[in-house]
């Protein structure tokens, strides 16, 4: 079976495929003769409608399309938050710091710390034939009640044995007396001086005053620091009396200087011990002044518990002694030393050419220490 051969045609206004016979065009409606011969007769072509056109520039597009999609976002924002899927934002309150206060440590004074003595143990000693309760407390410096309490005796001290050992207190420490200013040899004769103040007057010279007051002008000039000899109106002067120029006549009886004051003694302190350890003692003492060529220190030294007198008295230019080794006590029993110083002045020699001294001053306060401890001699081997 041979396929049907269907004639076509095409429509000259917008050249679609119709069939031969179609009087007008399905698409767009263009109506043509179905008899009409191409060849024969030029047809008319026809044109369809056709859309309007619009140009417009670009920024006008630009900005039509922002305000579109603005329009749409917003739309869109209101849309959802009627529905809830949009919260709004809650304002969260910030945390503020609550200040810390910090506690400024306050400074502690620490305690001044004060020397405290720590006593002494007690001298322990045994009764001889004779002694009383008064004899010992003599020995030892103490009063014979400490020497009762401490031993428990009854008050006549009658209950005291021959061989019994009791114990003696130490005597109690006396403080340190101040140390007391001593001037310069200089100036303790500047202060000693007598002076009396002037003020120059019209027509005074430095000579003229001089003649008056009897006082060398270099006197003067060195009392009141003058380089020259010349002096100006109503200048204050310092006429040193002292300096004075020697009177003719006799000459004057030298006056013996004032006695000195007793020395104060500084070390040891009033019963500090001493024991084997201590080869010597070294006393010292305050100075009273400036001593002349003839006078000296005499230091004396008693041992109070031998009770035979036993005295070291020796003198020294400088205030300190040293106690030698051989005034230390041969048992080894304490011994309680009671020293005192006092300032003598030589007056003279004996027949043998040895110096005689006499006391210029008052004595100072005995002070005691106690030393204990026999150096043991070596037996020599035969």
């Amino acid at each position: 079976m041979s396929p049907e051969n269907t004639s076509t045609k095409l429509c000259p206004t917008c050249g679609t495929r119709l069939a031969e016979n179609a009087a007008r065009c399905a698409v767009c409606g263009s109506e043509f003769s179905p008899t009409a011969q191409p060849k024969a007769k030029a047809q008319k072509s026809v044109q369809g409608t056709r859309m309007p056109e619009i140009t417009i520039s670009l920024p006008i597009a630009i900005g039509l399309l922002v305000i579109f999609l603005v329009v749409g976002a917003g739309a869109l924002y209101f849309t959802l938050k009627g529905t809830g899927a949009i919260l709004e934002a809650t304002a969260v309150p910030s945390a503020t710091e609550t200040p810390t206060i910090t506690i400024t440590p306050t400074e502690t004074l620490l305690p001044t710390e004060t020397l405290t003595l720590t006593p002494e143990p007690p001298f322990e000693y045994q009764v001889q034939e004779g002694d009383t309760c008064y004899s010992i407390a003599a020995f030892f410096d103490v009063s014979a009640n400490i020497v009762i309490l401490e031993n428990s005796l009854n008050t006549n001290c009658t209950d005291l044995r021959v061989g019994q050992t009791i114990f003696v207190p130490r005597p109690t420490a006396t403080p340190l007396p101040a140390p007391t200013m001593t001037l310069e040899p200089a100036e303790a004769t500047r202060a000693a001086c007598q002076t009396v103040e002037y003020t120059v007057q019209a027509n005074d010279t430095l000579s003229s005053i001089a003649i008056n007051y009897n006082v060398p002008m270099q006197a003067i000039k060195d009392w009141n620091g003058l380089s020259t000899d010349n002096v100006y109106l109503d200048q204050p002067l310092t006429i040193p009396l002292c300096m004075r120029a020697a009177t003719a006549g006799p000459s004057p009886t030298p006056t013996a200087p004032p006695p000195y004051p007793a020395p104060s003694l500084l070390l040891p302190a009033d019963g500090a011990p001493f024991s084997l350890a201590d080869n010597s003692v070294t006393l010292q003492w305050a100075s009273v002044g400036t001593l002349r060529d003839n006078e000296r220190y005499q230091v004396t030294v008693e041992d109070v518990t031998a009770g035979t007198g036993r005295r070291l008295v020796d003198f020294a230019t400088d205030t300190k002694f040293i106690v030698p080794a051989s005034f230390r006590p041969q048992d080894n029993l304490p011994h309680v030393m009671r020293w005192w110083v006092v300032v003598v002045r030589q007056t003279g020699t004996d027949d043998q050419g040895d110096p005689i001294w006499s006391v210029a001053g008052t004595a100072s306060t005995p002070r005691v220490f106690t030393w204990s401890g026999a150096v043991s001699i070596p037996t020599p081997t035969p």
